[in-house]
């Protein structure tokens, strides 16, 4: 018996000097700091280097109208689910109740951000600013292992919070931070704390400046924090994408979630839908594996709703960016996606140029 209490209380000293050890590791996290207040309205391509010095996470526009296919314009019916298995997560028996219901949420005017924000409302923010922000929210999702659904509904926060308060500068990455609060406390499971986003900004800002931003976009949310993004879409397109494969085509579904991820930066890709936003993902990703074949498949059109000739604009504003012809030093996006577990997608490149038949109806 002596020898049963004495294994007992050894194994309840372990386990007490293991939960302490645990606090201690908890109290002194190794996660980078990086101050962003001071950020500089500098040419996207021309950024200083000096400016991500002190960043080692590395941190005219008018309401596009895209017109919907009716179904009588649907020149063939396609059974756009015909491909989910037998998986009820899938929900095949009413999955296009689902993103039919999801397509007339992302128009609703509530849910969307002024296609010309930052001309109209914002006096002290530019649209390099705002991607300066969004490339250093990228790393700051990947340093805390969130979810990327995270990251997108953060930056539809951000762009919609703007839209109807003016801010300075000096508070760009306090909203950043608190609308990234907000998103993982409605996405995550286990989201990171106050005291956690206080610290990732070097303690710039306090914990009742995180607590009261925290409410202000709340409050400019309207509590309407649940809309659909590219990401939301995107899941859809890719299994339709990917139709005529006898396997799935990871290097086709990680490209679409780089081109998707790389739109974020981009304050151009703010007046398109989330949904537009996905289709025009899933045009490039399929040309720059197969430069020669037509990208875009009736099956797609009857799925999305969009013909080739609606994605023209946004298909080509994303392929500046994936050519680095803007936003190219926001690096963030691209070394993530270098990573050889999304088979280094962000070195692939599309053609220079895009056919014009390439955006003519399918047929």
């Amino acid at each position: 018996m002596a020898d049963q209490g004495s294994f007992v209380r050894v194994t309840r000293l372990a386990k007490k000097r293991a939960a302490e050890a645990m606090v201690q590791h908890l109290q002194q996290p190794n996660k980078k700091r990086v101050v962003l207040c001071e950020i500089q309205d500098l040419g996207i391509n021309q950024i200083d280097d000096k400016l991500f010095d002190s960043l080692p996470l590395r941190p005219k526009c008018k309401q596009t109208t895209t017109r919907k296919l009716k179904s009588s314009e649907k020149e063939k019916e396609f059974d756009v689910d015909v491909n989910l298995d037998d998986d009820p997560q899938m929900c095949r028996a009413y999955a296009s109740d689902i993103y039919d219901y999801l397509h007339q949420m992302e128009i609703e005017k509530k849910r969307r951000p002024l296609p010309d924000y930052l001309e109209k409302v914002q006096k002290d923010v530019t649209a390099n600013m705002r991607g300066v922000l969004v490339d250093w929210l990228v790393e700051v999702a990947e340093e805390y292992k969130l979810l990327v659904d995270t990251l997108y509904l953060t930056v539809s926060y951000i762009d919609r919070f703007l839209s109807v308060n003016v801010i300075p500068r000096q508070r760009l990455q306090l909203l950043g931070v608190s609308s990234m609060l907000v998103a993982a406390k409605y996405e995550e499971i286990k989201p990171p704390h106050v005291k956690d986003f206080c610290y990732i900004t070097a303690n710039t800002f306090t914990k009742k400046d995180m607590v009261k931003m925290e409410a202000g976009v709340l409050q400019s949310l309207k509590f309407e924090m649940g809309n659909p993004t590219t990401k939301t879409f995107l899941r859809r397109f890719t299994r339709v994408a990917q139709e005529d494969y006898k396997n799935p085509d990871l290097q086709l579904e990680f490209l679409g979630y780089y081109l998707a991820e790389l739109s974020l930066l981009d304050y151009n890709c703010v007046k398109f839908l989330p949904s537009l936003v996905a289709a025009a993902v899933i045009f490039l990703s399929r040309l720059t594996l197969q430069p020669k074949s037509h990208p875009w498949s009736l099956a797609l059109q009857s799925c999305s709703g969009y013909r080739a000739a609606d994605l023209k604009e946004c298909v080509l504003n994303i392929q500046d960016l994936q050519l680095s012809r803007r936003g190219s030093s926001l690096g963030a996006v691209r070394d993530k996606y270098k990573q050889h577990k999304f088979k280094c997608v962000s070195t692939l490149s599309c053609p220079l140029e895009i056919p014009d038949l390439f955006f003519e109806d399918t047929t």
